[in-house]
């Protein structure tokens, strides 16, 4: 009897070891796939070069403090034959306002430039890729379908990854201004413009920004955002003054062509660190900032999924828009992505034709390939995205 029961105690020993070291394989397992995932977050997809990519660069050519930094990205130049003025174009700013992100990659693989020069930066704040908003449960990436397959990007954040840039002040201090703004801001790069080169790490990719502008003489500078639906600052070209015939000129063609609203908005004269007033403050060139609606933004929504990025429907937002209380229009469709980046690129192509109409240096840009309004709502974003090479 008592050698029976020493068994059963031996067996019951062993078999809470077997499950003890099953849950900790699990746990393991689980922690191992957390890192992974984690540390992929670091590396986005790459852009494919379009045929008239003449060269590729890194940020921190103009600002070397930041190369192998997290705030170091790729910078790509489409040259034309003949020299004139000089257009930069930003998307990823902010990366979890991705129209901005995709139609920056897309002027990249599709753009023709016949005269002048356009310099492309899909990913702005590189280190914003790296991570989703904490507590927000938004997916890492989303996909989208192609000619020849599916394309994934990446869908970031905000802001600076904190462990690339930690502590976050109680207060944030503007730099040149002083401007006060919330302690969380000091990784916003729409708030860091002109930039500090011995700030943190998003002031310094800020002028790392200011300074590419400078020794490249450009006159424009197109910045890509989203907004939340319930912002009335969306569907909108802020401008600063220096800028208002530019954009008014813009937006009087881009609402004839698309038929949709286009606002102008005022960069506001007081309110620091931002593109629109940080650049056009602090160089030659002529700032603007573009916004088109994210369903994945705003609040009255549901799960945030990677169909909500890409499709943009929601029945909340739809309750929302009966009730007026949105400030873009939102019908059964939704707000796909597809949408919005049309809008974006039919701005940007808007804005350089007539930068290139009123140059006062008798210097002009052409560029050809940006794809039309109608034709990406026709065919989609994936008709004109590229298969990555398997090399650059």
């Amino acid at each position: 009897m008592i050698r029976h029961t020493e068994e059963k105690k031996t067996k019951a020993l062993l078999s809470g070891r077997a499950g003890s070291i099953l849950v900790a394989a699990g746990l393991i397992a689980l922690f191992a796939y957390a890192a992974f995932t984690f540390l992929g977050m670091r590396n986005f997809e790459a852009v494919p070069l379009g045929s008239g990519v003449t060269r590729t660069g890194l940020l921190s050519e103009y600002f070397p403090a930041l190369k192998g930094s997290a705030g170091d990205t790729e910078v790509f130049y489409l040259e034309g034959s003949e020299p004139g003025e000089t257009v930069l174009c930003l998307g990823g700013v902010h990366p979890n306002e991705p129209s901005g992100v995709v139609a920056a990659t897309l002027l990249v693989e599709n753009a023709q430039v016949k005269t002048g020069k356009l310099i492309v930066v899909p990913h702005s704040n590189a280190s914003a890729f790296s991570y989703s908003t904490p507590g927000e449960a938004t997916p890492m990436s989303f996909t989208i379908k192609t000619d020849w397959g599916e394309q994934e990007f990446r869908y970031g954040s905000r802001l600076t990854n904190p462990i690339h840039q930690f502590p976050d002040p109680d207060v944030y201090v503007h730099y040149p201004s002083g401007q006060l703004m919330s302690g969380n801001e000091t990784r916003n790069l729409d708030r860091s413009f002109p930039g500090n080169p011995k700030g943190g790490l998003t002031e310094k990719v800020a002028y790392a920004i200011t300074e590419m502008v400078k020794k490249e003489g450009i006159g424009l500078v197109i910045d890509m955002h989203e907004a939340r639906l319930m912002n009335p600052i969306v569907n909108c070209i802020i401008t600063p003054e220096r800028a208002l015939t530019l954009s008014s000129l813009a937006q009087m063609d881009l609402e004839s062509s698309t038929k949709e609203p286009w606002h102008l908005e005022p960069s506001p004269t007081k309110m620091f660190g931002m593109t629109h007033r940080g650049l056009t403050d602090a160089t030659d060139a002529l700032a603007v900032l573009m916004e088109t609606g994210n369903p994945a933004m705003d609040y009255p929504r549901g799960p945030t999924t990677e169909k909500l990025i890409v499709e943009g429907k929601d029945e909340f937002y739809a309750l929302a828009a009966s009730r007026g209380l949105l400030y873009v229009p939102y019908s059964e469709k939704g707000l796909p992505l597809q949408h919005r980046v049309a809008r974006q690129l039919a701005g940007a192509d808007k804005l350089i034709r007539v930068f290139a109409e009123l140059s006062e240096t008798g210097d002009s840009i052409v560029v050809e390939g940006i794809p039309s309004y109608e034709d990406v709502e026709t065919y989609g974003i994936g008709h004109f995205i590229l298969k990555p090479q398997q090399e650059r």
